[in-house]
C-alpha cells in the first residue's frame, strides 16, 4: 500500500534539495568572480607565464623573450637530455655578487610537463578559468591541492622573490592567496564574456 506524504513536507523536501545545488548566493558569486580578477593577473604575470607556454621554449625576463641558448621543455620539463634546467638553475637565487642576470633558481626548477602545460598565455579570463579547474591541464589537482601548491610551492612563492632586477609577482602573496581561496570556496565560478 502506498502512502503520499503530506503535501508541506514535499514541498520542504523540494525546497531542500534545490537548496543544495544552488551553489552560491550572488554576491558570493560575484566577490569569487571579482576575486579571480587577482588570481588571473598573478597567473599571467611574466613570473609564472614565463613557463606556462604554449610551446616548449621557455621564455625569459619581463619581455618575455625566447630563452636563450635554444633551451627547451624536454621530455618531463626538466629541460632536453644533457641539458636539464639544473644545468644553470639552482636550488636557490645566485647571491646578488654574480650579477643581476645570474641565472635564478628554485627548488624543482622546471616547467610543466608536455602532457599538462597549464598554459596561461593569451587566454581570456574565462579560458584561464576554465584551463585551472580542468584536472587534466592543471596536474590533476582538486580545489585544495591547487590552493596548496599557490601557497606552498617553493618554486611558485620564488615568483615573489625572483632575484637580479626580475620585476616579482606584483600581488602581495597573501593577497593573492586570499583571493584564490575565496574565488575556490565559491566553486571557482568563471567570468563571463
Amino acid at each position: 500500500m502506498s502512502r503520499l506524504l503530506p503535501h508541506s513536507v514535499v514541498l520542504l523536501l523540494l525546497a531542500g534539495l534545490a537548496g543544495c545545488n544552488s551553489g552560491p548566493d550572488p554576491a558570493q558569486r560575484q566577490a569569487a568572480v571579482d576575486a579571480f580578477a587577482t588570481v588571473q593577473k598573478v597567473f599571467q604575470h611574466p613570473r609564472c607565464q614565463n613557463c606556462h607556454i604554449p610551446g616548449d621554449q621557455p621564455l625569459q625576463f619581463d619581455e618575455g623573450l625566447p630563452h636563450a641558448m635554444g633551451v627547451v621543455r624536454g621530455p618531463a620539463g626538466h629541460g632536453a637530455e644533457g641539458l636539464p634546467c639544473s644545468t644553470c638553475h639552482g636550488e636557490a637565487n645566485p647571491p646578488a655578487s654574480y650579477g643581476p642576470h645570474a641565472p635564478p633558481g628554485a627548488p624543482h626548477w622546471a616547467l610543466p610537463p608536455p602532457q599538462q602545460r597549464m598554459v596561461t598565455i593569451g587566454l581570456s579570463a574565462p579560458e584561464l578559468c576554465r584551463m585551472i579547474q580542468d584536472k587534466g591541464q592543471n596536474g590533476s589537482r582538486d580545489f585544495a591541492a591547487l590552493l596548496k601548491h599557490v601557497s606552498e610551492d617553493k618554486l611558485v612563492l620564488w615568483g615573489w622573490n625572483p632575484g637580479g632586477t626580475r620585476a616579482p609577482v606584483s600581488v602581495p602573496h597573501a593577497e593573492f592567496v586570499a583571493k584564490f581561496k575565496t574565488w575556490t570556496d565559491a566553486g571557482a565560478p568563471c567570468p563571463t564574456g
